[in-house]
């Protein structure tokens, strides 16, 4: 049995453990509704950092650590006499969280925020339900192992598995004699999947991610890495070139340093592409957004447009992040690390000193990294402003370079550092019905 796997299992205990403990004893008003469990992973992005909400390119893979949603769940008429309520838990806070589910709905206050990431999922789905009258009902117990705050998409991971509930509700409900789970598995199924939980996060939760997250967690596959282009939401599965015994592994660190997408500077990174797009887009009419700009446009924006400062900085850095990411993709299909590693830390640099979103933790465990003997390349992955880095690294090399992290990352900054390996895994799916 894999890690992975072993992983899932634990968290589909511990999700219907709280399932009975939560709602054993008052179950829904309708006791033929349908015991469902879904899952979805967490992602690392290997290389093309904040680029997907100025439609450029992204190069992620869904990890092995998921969440898992346990829980009955159906559709009922809101003019039924029985109750219509949703009820979520999770191992989280242990409690539990009551509403109906409407086109009413409101965010929740910040001690009960997590919820707000069902909430708006639910909100997207309720235009699949086939008369205004009818509402989701269901009764929930959610369990993850993604390290909360870790820039790994714990958020994500959470909307994605919540989606994959509903979808079953909902193909239960138009055949009622079989779900028909192939359904969930297509490619046009599992993108608008994912476009539906950025929609909820983006309107819902206040936070203005592109659509990453949600689709490599949605879309994930098994060895794959995905190359996303995220104007036309196009993608390509990327492998991993070269002898099987001469592939490198990635590993993970966790600074520990904990980040909140809503409250940081993300947003203003957000409105700064915006802001140098507008520029831009006075000297190349052909630019909507940093996707389409090049470096020459932003050379001749800096001469004669007014594109400078932090302007400057933000457009410089997605342009030729686009630029490594491509190329990034080309080279592990190739097997070449030597060059994957070199547009990764390229990469990190570009992060710390054009998109200012590094830290001192997360400059401290690259450096180390990409100090040691083995290591191909080494950059932060994910928002920014803490979180984690990931790594290319030999085989043999890899167990190495955890205790090194591990030993001189405390000796430096105080912390501990929590590292794992990984390759890419699946994407979001139903465990059982």
């Amino acid at each position: 049995m894999s890690s992975s796997t072993t992983n899932i299992q634990t968290l589909i205990n511990q999700a219907e453990d709280l399932y009975e403990k939560s709602f054993g004893d008052r179950e829904l008003g309708n006791t033929n509704f349908n015991t469902f469990c879904t899952s979805a992973p967490g992602r690392v992005n290997l290389i093309g950092e904040h680029t997907d909400y100025t439609d450029g390119f992204v190069l992620p893979l869904a990890i092995g650590y998921s969440t898992v949603v346990y829980g009955r769940g159906g559709i009922m008429k809101s003019t039924s006499s029985t109750d219509t309520r949703c009820r979520i838990v999770s191992t989280t806070t242990n409690s539990i969280v009551e509403f109906q589910a409407t086109s009413s709905l409101v965010p929740l206050c910040k001690s009960e925020a997590w919820a707000n990431y069902v909430k708006g999922v639910i909100l997207q789905y309720m235009s699949e339900l086939q008369s205004a009258d009818e509402r989701f009902v269901l009764d929930i117990a959610i369990a993850g192992d993604v390290p909360l705050g870790s820039g790994l998409s714990s958020s994500a991971s959470l909307e994605v598995a919540t989606a994959v509930f509903l979808e079953c509700i909902l193909n239960l409900n138009n055949n009622p004699y079989c779900i028909d789970d192939s359904l969930l598995y297509t490619r046009e199924a599992k993108m608008e999947r994912a476009k539906k939980c950025q929609k909820a996060e983006n309107v819902f939760c206040n936070v203005p991610c592109g659509i990453m997250d949600q689709f490599v967690s949605s879309c994930g596959s098994r060895g794959k890495l995905l190359l996303i282009d995220c104007r036309s939401l196009d993608y390509k599965e990327v492998s991993m070139g070269g002898e099987e015994g001469d592939m490198p592994v990635l590993v993970v660190a966790n600074s520990n340093v904990k980040h909140s997408l809503g409250d940081s500077e993300y947003p203003v990174r957000v409105q700064q592409c915006k802001d140098a797009t507008s520029i831009l887009s006075n000297v190349n009419q052909n630019i909507q957004s940093l996707r389409d700009a090049t470096m020459e446009d932003i050379n001749t924006a800096s001469s004669s447009a007014g594109l400078e400062g932090a302007l400057l900085q933000r457009a410089r850095h997605v342009v030729s992040e686009n630029k490594r990411t491509v190329e990034a993709a080309n080279a592990l299909e190739k097997g070449d690390w030597a060059t994957v590693g070199t547009l990764m830390n390229a990469s990190h640099a570009s992060m710390k000193d054009d998109y200012q979103v590094s830290c001192p933790e997360i400059d401290i465990l690259v450096e180390l990294a990409q100090g040691y003997e083995g290591v191909y390349g080494s950059r932060l992955t994910g928002g920014g402003f803490g979180g984690c880095t990931v790594t290319l690294v030999k085989r043999d090399c890899a167990q190495g370079l955890i205790d090194h992290l591990n030993k001189e990352y405390t000796a430096k900054t105080g912390k501990q550092c929590d590292c794992f390996e990984t390759s890419p895994g699946s994407g979001a799916g139903l465990l059982m019905a």
